[in-house]
């Protein structure tokens, strides 16, 4: 849900003290100007993404709060910075992985971030990985559009941004396979798009400005529902005498069949390397989806929409976690929501 603070920072962002440069219908970016990559926000899945990007040979600077993670960047020769705004003033293209909107809002537009120092902007490109709500990536990628550039060369006009939120979790970052779902202008995505491929394997143009948020908030309701009815299935099936592994092999072969059951199984016993195999540790936490889902609710809350499903799911995530298993992964659900039992 929006809070009032967030809402007085989304409308200051309207306000931001940049000279304004006038929005054109046509942009010309080119592939080739990525001297240095900015990198903030080194996490779970920020660091990994770093890592890529250095291993494919990108020049790269990074900053975080967390002093130690920026050790170790340090002692492998990465340049560090003490701010997001340092970062920017060293770059050509930033790219940011952060927890929440508030996190965005504070790194782009807070105190020593990187539009605080105002006009002209040395990066031309501002890639925003983070999961969070499509109306606060348009309005931040609007401030970042009435700006201008310090180098203005090839035709480039005010520097751009795309939301660029990925799926695959932290196997997904670790191994550069991750898929990025992407909106923003399409000639800076399609400039930005072998630096996607450096960390990822798939990238998915969505269209215009917070176009990639709104795909990773649906993705990710459509997958927590389709957990969650699946769980539900195996544990009744359970209560009334049938194994699971039996209702997976009719799902499997029949209409039920979903990532949910022939992929991520939620029962212990049916499947290897999964997370329902070693005791729900690794894969995505609970209390990322139970965030992810108050993204989508709050998204349909401001246009209307109604999401009754949506509403449910939110509902038993946040149970889950504040029962204690916020750290599990979401298919835990099937265990410490629905108490169902490991496969024999």
């Amino acid at each position: 849900m929006l809070t009032f603070s967030r809402l007085r920072s989304l409308q200051g962002l309207q306000n931001l003290v940049c000279s304004v440069s006038p929005l054109y219908p046509s942009r010309s970016y080119s592939s080739s100007l990525f001297g240095r990559i900015g990198f903030v926000g080194l996490g779970n899945m920020g660091s990994r993404m770093a890592d890529s990007l250095i291993k494919a040979g990108y020049e790269v600077a990074v900053h975080d709060i967390n002093h130690d993670v920026m050790k170790m960047f340090s002692d492998k020769g990465i340049l560090t910075e003490d701010s997001p705004l340092k970062v920017a003033e060293t770059s050509d293209v930033v790219i940011t992985m952060l927890p929440s909107s508030n996190h965005v809002l504070d790194v782009y537009t807070g105190q020593n971030g990187f539009l605080s120092g105002f006009n002209p902007l040395r990066p031309w490109l501002f890639i925003d990985s983070s999961t969070i709500d499509p109306q606060t990536s348009r309005k931040v990628s609007a401030a970042v559009s009435n700006c201008s550039l310090i180098d203005k060369k090839d035709g480039r006009k005010p520097p751009a941004m795309l939301d660029a939120p990925v799926s695959g979790g932290v196997l997904a970052a670790e191994n550069g396979t991750l898929t990025f779902m992407v909106g923003g202008p399409e000639e800076a995505y399609t400039a930005a798009k072998h630096l996607f491929l450096s960390m990822g394997k798939n990238t998915i143009y969505c269209g215009g400005s917070g176009n990639g948020a709104t795909a990773k908030i649906c993705n990710n309701l459509a997958m927590a529902i389709g957990m969650l009815g699946v769980s539900e299935a195996f544990a009744l099936g359970q209560s009334l005498g049938i194994a699971a592994s039996t209702l997976t092999k009719i799902f499997n072969s029949s209409s039920a069949r979903c990532w949910s059951s022939d992929t991520y199984n939620p029962v212990p016993g049916i499947m290897d390397g999964v997370p329902s195999s070693r005791n729900y540790i690794g894969g995505f936490a609970s209390k990322l989806m139970a965030k992810d889902l108050n993204l989508a609710a709050a998204s349909a809350k401001d246009i209307g929409f109604k999401c009754p499903l949506t509403s449910q799911a939110e509902k038993i995530f946040t149970e889950l976690c504040n029962n204690g298993h916020e750290a599990k992964d979401f298919s835990g659900v099937f265990r410490y929501y629905y108490s169902g039992k490991e496969e024999q």
